[in-house]
């Protein structure tokens, strides 16, 4: 049977898995193969491993209660391996890059930002706020704008939305990036204006913490800021 790795450390990990369990129904039993200096956290793969939410947790809870207990390097969801051998050929090969990254992470976390703005919201501020879109938009309720007006209004909308959302965006990363070691920003979507992962110290993560907070309660209807972490740092692995 097949090899699901969860993570690498290194050999003076705790590696304290008791009370955690692997993916898998019932759930794979977690054990440890080691190489030489390091170590990867594995079970038996399921031949039925999906993306369902049970499987899903398992990983991360494995990860999580790695991470808290020492530096580790947490690997993607469906990480699989022929077998044992196979898992230790790869921590011999790449020994010496594992064991720079992990010491690069030790002592650091993951914060996720994600920023959502309500549209309607935003749309009646501008239709409130600016001059040209709300005359407009006065004609266009009254049934007499012409084609080439209810146009413009739609470009200007949207142009005055996308400029909020970008300012929004920019005045949180601002906020954020003096108190991080690393960032990884994503682009712009529809769902979100900002999406963004930090990697802080430990000795700044409360402080991390607060700032995001303060920024969140400072925004008010239409924009909410969503802050997870301290996370173990899977965006910087």
């Amino acid at each position: 049977m097949s090899v699901y790795v969860y993570a690498i450390t290194k050999d003076a990990h705790p590696l304290d898995l008791s009370d955690t369990e692997g993916v898998g129904d019932p759930p794979g039993e977690l054990r440890v193969v080691r190489a030489g200096s390091l170590c990867a956290v594995v079970s038996e793969c399921p031949d039925d491993l999906s993306m369902a939410r049970r499987d899903l947790e398992a990983h991360h809870q494995v990860q999580e209660r790695l991470w808290t207990e020492g530096p580790a390097l947490p690997l993607s969801f469906g990480f699989v391996a022929a077998d044992d051998d196979a898992v230790r050929g790869v921590l011999e090969e790449r020994a010496q890059l594992f064991g720079q990254r992990l010491d690069e992470l030790a002592g650091r976390a993951e914060f996720n930002v994600k920023g959502v703005l309500d549209e309607d919201t935003v749309v009646r501020a501008v239709l409130e706020e600016n001059a040209q879109a709300r005359e407009l938009n006065r004609r266009t309720l009254e049934g007499g704008g012409a084609y080439d007006e209810r146009l413009a209004l739609g470009q200007l909308v949207a142009q005055e939305v996308q400029g909020r959302q970008d300012a929004l965006a920019e005045e949180v990363l601002a906020g954020l990036r003096p108190l991080a070691q690393a960032e990884k920003v994503a682009p712009p979507s529809q769902q979100y204006f900002v999406s963004a992962s930090f990697l802080v110290t430990d000795d700044r993560s409360e402080e991390f913490g607060r700032a995001g907070q303060e920024l969140a309660e400072r925004y008010g209807e239409g924009v909410e800021l969503r802050i997870r972490g301290p996370l173990p740092p899977y965006s910087f692995v």
